[in-house]
């Protein structure tokens, strides 16, 4: 049944199909667990939503691990920074088990297969939304100014050649994602968008945040008063200096929509 394991009874049952419930999880006391410092975040990931609307939109066939362990399994892994699930053949899964309340985690091919489930529609992108919708209309005052980064995301696998990004932290050109994060100024994430293909900021904003920001922002301006004031905006968005363009900048104003920005200068 695999390393760790000590819970026989329900791994039999979710072997032949008689366990109608995922294992429970149940936490023990414990010492010198490796990575154990990672539990400390389990509270903040639950206030953000880790859980929340999850079972509106992710479905996962009968067996061991319910849906709220595998959740809380990837957020750990993303939380001590393991580069590939592959890697997790290489961790001992019983001193894993004692993280996330069970005796063992996934083998990677389960996890791998749990995985597979929950992406294979539009599930991911939905649960996004629907968080995203949340944080914004429980924090209209900070939804108002939004700011946008880019950051380079290093492919570690080998089933695809994504285009070569310059990795500042590395000092090197590597195959890479690029993720644009739409955070509050204090930090608080709103809402990603990852591309394989980097179209620039510019693009990405005006083709797909703006289209999701309209959505799910707060309204701060009524009509009445966008039309009695030509220099009032709807809300603010906050770039570095690859999103400095003058002809969209007209272009965010005739949408009422302000910019900040800046324009880096050498001599």
């Amino acid at each position: 049944m695999g390393m760790g394991t000590r819970n026989v009874d329900a791994r039999l049952a979710a072997s032949i199909g008689q366990l109608e419930e995922p294992v429970v999880p149940d936490f023990q006391a414990l010492q010198d667990v490796p990575k154990g410092g990672v539990l400390f975040a389990l509270p903040a990931l639950l206030v953000t939503g880790l859980l929340k609307y999850s079972e509106n939109f992710f479905k996962l066939s009968k067996g061991y691990y319910g849906l709220d362990s595998l959740l809380i399994i990837l957020a750990f892994i993303a939380l001590v920074r393991v580069k590939s699930i592959e890697s997790l053949r290489y961790s001992a899964p019983g001193e894993w088990g004692k993280l996330i309340g069970l005796d063992r985690i996934p083998e990677v091919r389960t996890l791998r297969s749990k995985i597979k489930q929950l992406t294979q529609d539009e599930g991911p992108q939905q649960w996004s939304e629907a968080l995203c919708k949340e944080w914004m209309q429980s924090a209209p005052e900070q939804a108002s100014t939004l700011y946008i980064d880019g950051h380079v995301r290093v492919y570690n696998g080998q089933q695809t050649k994504l285009p070569r990004h310059h990795v500042a932290r590395q000092k090197l050109c590597l195959r890479a994602t690029t993720d644009y994060w739409v955070n509050a100024m204090d930090g608080q994430p709103f809402m990603v968008i990852n591309k394989a293909v980097d179209p620039g900021m510019i693009k990405v904003i005006e083709n797909d945040i703006l289209p999701q920001l309209e959505k799910r922002l707060p309204t701060f301006v009524n009509a009445e008063e966008l039309k009695s004031d030509p220099l009032l905006h709807r809300f603010t968005l906050v770039c570095d200096r690859e999103s400095y363009s003058p002809p969209f900048f007209k272009r965010m104003k005739a949408q009422r929509v302000a910019c900040l920005t800046y324009l880096e200068v050498t001599h």
